[in-house]
């Protein structure tokens, strides 16, 4: 869960970055990018990082008005078995990523699941939406959404990793493997397991 502080530089980023989109005066122009700077530089000594690695964390497009940045979560299950998938710095997850422009939440997680699990699947519901800052996920300088979708695979096929995967598999939630808190928590799969029993129940959200 983000801090105070983490929260408040974000939100004085988030205000500096829409600031220089809207304005047409150069001498606020001038204030608005020495606050964007100074922000970007407290986030980057919270993060232990260099300032420019948290101007490149925001891609051209995403620039102007500041908006939070969406991550898809594909739950695959079977019987009492979920699928995740190994990233590469060695931590599990389940398959998603950045949403990609031009695709609906539907179409990013199902491509998702191809890439990193070699599956191919349809996203029948959204579970639970999240909002990164508000839960135990590793702080991030950046905002998110959590979009969190329950999949059926729909050809038959075993999980094989991806160009983004080290390994894949099906675990059971009492024995899940060491998990990337920056992606994931237990209570997000757990979840999947609980919505799994009563589709009609309604979504998480925050």
């Amino acid at each position: 869960m983000d801090s105070e502080l983490l929260k408040a530089l974000k939100k004085i980023q988030a205000l500096a970055s829409t600031g220089l989109f809207y304005t047409n005066d150069v001498y606020n122009k001038e204030r608005f990018e020495e606050i964007d700077t100074i922000s970007k530089q407290l986030l980057a000594s919270m993060a232990g990082v260099s300032s420019q690695r948290i101007d490149g964390l925001v891609s051209d497009l995403a620039k102007g008005y500041a908006t939070p940045r969406i991550d898809v979560r594909g739950a695959l299950l079977r019987k009492d078995r979920i699928l995740l998938v190994k990233e590469l710095d060695g931590y599990w997850t389940l398959p998603g990523g950045f949403a990609d422009v031009g695709l609906s939440g539907r179409e990013n997680i199902e491509k998702e699941i191809v890439e990193e699990a070699n599956l191919h699947t349809e996203a029948i519901s959204v579970y639970s939406i999240r909002h990164k800052a508000k839960h135990d996920y590793d702080p991030d300088v950046r905002d998110f959404y959590k979009l969190f979708y329950l999949c059926e695979q729909t050809e038959p096929g075993e999980p094989k990793a991806g160009m983004e995967t080290v390994d894949v598999g099906f675990f059971a939630l009492d024995g899940l493997p060491p998990l990337s808190t920056a992606r994931v928590l237990k209570e997000d799969i757990a979840a999947a397991f609980e919505y799994q029993k009563n589709t009609i129940r309604p979504a998480m959200f925050d």
